[in-house]
């Protein structure tokens, strides 16, 4: 409660002992009408500062900011509070989503926020090492295991003994080494290559792909074993097109920073750029984006980032609307399966070619989706 003291018998030391006991302010007797209206008004001034700030507090409190990361989407905003989450645990923990997404910042999260953020943080990218080096990568090799092989090693396991251990592209694993690796999580120990002694761990395992792993379990490409071994918790980072209040978010802040790498004063996005990167679908979500910005920072000639500083690419498919067909010489069944083309495209594009993801979105069953594409010779994505 907010009050003010008006006392007849004022002193300094009343003065102090109604300060003492809360008041805001301490007129004596008689009252300027004229003081007191500006003294209250002042007051509620003061009052709403204070509401301003605690509402501020709780927006901040349930927003959850990370480097590299931005979240003023409902759906990434849940990306990141289940992260968080999940953090405290040393469950092992799966990232999904497309190419350029922010998985690996995800990992990065969970890492930061778990009980092992000051061990070891060690992450492998399984997609850039061919098969026959992935596995001395992994768990390390002893002198004398192959050619070449003049020392003994640790591998990443190893390394991140008592930490975390990041597998990005688990996708990419040859089956050989999806086995060993699920030796590894169930067993908690490693075998050096060229070593038969096994070794114990204490790792806690990040996974991410862009893959859809169920598929490729289907298809016989991945072990379903080591599938439900990893998948113990899901996390799926949506794309970049299915979240557009972030890209207006990132603008700003991929500029600022491209700029401060390239040494020049910071410009900033007209409105009509801006516009045309919302309406952008950003195949290559936010990597794409920071390309884009990057390039217009670089070449950028003007007190603004225009829409001319944007690559060619941009502005052309932004300019277009996919689902309005030519109905020029067309029967109704050609424009409904124009439509119904145009639909699964897009829908397959937002689910990162997950086909059960995008029958879901279009309200059809899985064998419908197959089918339709089947019928309208619509490659996978």
């Amino acid at each position: 409660m907010d009050f003010i003291v008006v006392t007849a018998y004022g002193s300094v030391e009343t003065a102090v002992s109604a300060m003492r006991e809360g008041a805001e302010d301490f007129l004596t007797k008689p009252v300027d009408l004229a003081v007191l209206e500006l003294r209250i008004r002042k007051l509620l001034e003061k009052r709403e500062l204070r509401h301003e700030v605690r509402r501020l507090r709780d927006r901040l409190k349930d927003r959850i900011d990370v480097e590299g990361l931005v979240a003023e989407s409902k759906t990434m905003q849940e990306v990141l509070r289940m992260a968080a989450r999940v953090a405290a645990t040393d469950s092992t923990v799966l990232i999904t989503g497309e190419s350029g997404t922010g998985k690996e910042r995800i990992a990065d999260l969970i890492q930061a926020r778990s009980r092992r953020r000051d061990r070891p943080y060690v992450r492998v990218n399984c997609a850039a090492l061919p098969e026959t080096l992935l596995e001395t990568e992994l768990f390390g090799h002893v002198k004398g295991a192959f050619t070449g092989a003049h020392r003994d090693r640790d591998g990443r396991f190893l390394e991140a003994d008592g930490g975390t251990l990041l597998l990005d592209e688990i996708g990419e694993l040859a089956p050989s080494t999806q086995a060993k690796l699920l030796r590894a999580l169930q067993e908690k120990e490693i075998v050096r290559v060229g070593e038969g002694r096994p070794i114990r761990v204490d790792v806690r395992i990040l996974a991410a792909t862009n893959r859809d792993l169920e598929e490729e379990v289907r298809a016989g490409r991945f072990r379903e074993d080591l599938y439900y071994r990893i998948q113990v918790i899901t996390i799926h980072v949506p794309p970049l097109r299915n979240r557009r209040e972030d890209i207006a978010a990132l603008i700003p802040e991929i500029v600022a920073r491209a700029s401060a790498e390239a040494g020049i004063p910071p410009r900033p996005v007209s409105r009509e750029a801006v516009d045309l990167l919302l309406r952008y679908p950003f195949p290559g979500n936010i990597r794409e984006l920071s390309n884009i910005l990057e390039r217009a920072v670089i070449l950028g000639t003007g007190d603004q980032i225009r829409v001319e500083d944007l690559p060619e690419r941009v502005r052309g498919a932004a300019a277009e609307d996919p689902s309005a067909p030519d109905p020029a010489g067309r029967t109704l069944p050609e424009l409904v399966e124009e439509l119904e083309r145009r639909a699964i495209r897009r829908a397959l594009a937002e689910a990162g070619g997950i086909k059960a993801r995008a029958a879901r979105s279009l309200g059809i069953a899985e064998r419908v989706i197959r089918y339709k594409m089947k019928k309208y010779g619509i490659e996978p994505t």
